[in-house]
Parts: structure tokens; C-alpha cells; sequence
């Protein structure tokens, strides 16, 4: 298994050195790194700990300062949210919950998934897979800081596969859906599926949600409105 991030990919012998950088403290800033060093804690000889280090930095998950006597490791905000995947999946190992529960508050969308649900090659693929015909909207929700870093498990959990197809004018990519239930104030709707294109402008602040019915108004959401997502494994 490898993690593709930046220009190259890494696999489990870098996301050890990557680990050791942690909790030497270059998450929070640099830190003077020795390859021989490194090395020894690896059982690895020091080409290997070099060339672990530069896959590291050709995916951008660190960054490097070589000086005389070694060299200064930071880790980048990539490797961060690498580092968090890691932390999710043996999360579910251990606890195994099945579910990921997501707090945010209600936000208004940029009006695109209205026109990409109704289109016929996403529209007959959500009524045979997901059992119904979505409301033709998608309901936007601002991640707490908390939730967006635990928004990463949701790579590790089982959901519905949306497959990209294509008409005479353009090419249209696939999705990921993942069934949830939308718990608020005023309520709880259920069935609705958080919705990842596998290639959006949404990033990991923030989740869309398509449901059966107007989540709006069957909730009786606005902007500002805080809400629970619970993602369920089916």
C-alpha cells in the first residue's frame, strides 16, 4: 500500500520515518535530524534513511533545510493529514464504532449540485444504488475544527461507489457515497448520504449531503444552524 500526495508516493517505510519526525516534535516545528541517527533507530543504513527522507520531501509531506551537520525537518500540513488518516484507521481498529459522527453548521453551497445530481448518468445510478431519487440539492456543512481532522476517516470506511460516465459533450468523474443521518436541533432525517466527488472543490473543511427530501426543510435549517452528521457503515 503507498499514499500518492505531492509528486511522489510513500509507503509504510517512509510513514515510519514519517512517525519518528512526530514525535521527535516536527509536527509542531523543525528539528534537527541526523541520518545516522535516524538510521540506527530504523535498523537501516544511512542511504536508506536519506532516501526515505527525500521520498518524504519529493511528496511534500516534510520539508528540509540541509546544514553542515545535518539537517533541520519540519512537517508540512500534507504530512500532517497523512499522519491523521493513519491515526483514524487505527482508531477504527481499536474502537471499531462502525460510525463517525461529524459536527458542523449549515452554509450555502455555490448551487452546482442542483445541475450534477440531475444529470440522467448520476441520477440512475443514485435511485439503483442508493434506493431513492435525491432531492435536486445538496445540503453544505462547515466542519468544526475537531471534525475536519477526524473528516479523513471517512476514506477507511465502506461506501456506495458512484461510477463517472460520459455523453457527447464532456466526461463526467465518479463519487463516493456514504450513508448518514442528519440529527439537528429540530430533528433527525434519515436515510441521506454524505457525497465525495473523487475530484471537488470542497476540501476536508467541509461535507455535502444529498437526501430524498429538502434537508432544509425537513429540518428546518438555516445558514448558521449546527448540525450532527452521523456516517454509518452499511
Amino acid at each position: 500500500m503507498s499514499q500518492a500526495t505531492g509528486t511522489g508516493e510513500v509507503g509504510f517505510d517512509e510513514l515510519a520515518v514519517l512517525k519518528l519526525l512526530a514525535l521527535d516534535g516536527a509536527r509542531r516545528g523543525e528539528v534537527k535530524v541526523s541520518c545516522g541517527d535516524l538510521a540506527g533507530r530504523l535498523d537501516a543504513s544511512n542511504q536508506t534513511a536519506s532516501r526515505r527522507l527525500q521520498a518524504l520531501e519529493d511528496a511534500g509531506l516534510v520539508q528540509r533545510d540541509l546544514v553542515n551537520d545535518g539537517q533541520w525537518v519540519a512537517i508540512t500540513e500534507d504530512g500532517e493529514r497523512t499522519l491523521e488518516r493513519e491515526y483514524e484507521d487505527y482508531r477504527r481498529i481499536f474502537e471499531d464504532s462502525g460510525e463517525l459522527a461529524l459536527d458542523g453548521t449549515v452554509t450555502s453551497g455555490m448551487g452546482e449540485g442542483r445541475h450534477y445530481i440531475s444529470l440522467p448518468g448520476y441520477m440512475r445510478q443514485f435511485e439503483e444504488k442508493l434506493g431513492y431519487e435525491p432531492y435536486l440539492g445538496t445540503l453544505n456543512v462547515d466542519l468544526s475544527a475537531e471534525s475536519q481532522r477526524a473528516r479523513s476517516a471517512l476514506e477507511a470506511m465502506d461506501g456506495v461507489r458512484i461510477e463517472g460516465w460520459e455523453d457527447e459533450e464532456r466526461t463526467y468523474g465518479p463519487a463516493t457515497c456514504y450513508h448518514a443521518t442528519v440529527e439537528s436541533d429540530d430533528g433527525t432525517f434519515s436515510p441521506a448520504h454524505v457525497i465525495v466527488p473523487d475530484r471537488t472543490h470542497h476540501d476536508e473543511t467541509q461535507v455535502e449531503l444529498i437526501a430524498p427530501e429538502k434537508l432544509r426543510e425537513e429540518l428546518g435549517l438555516l445558514d448558521g444552524d449546527e448540525v450532527t452528521v452521523r456516517v454509518e457503515e452499511q
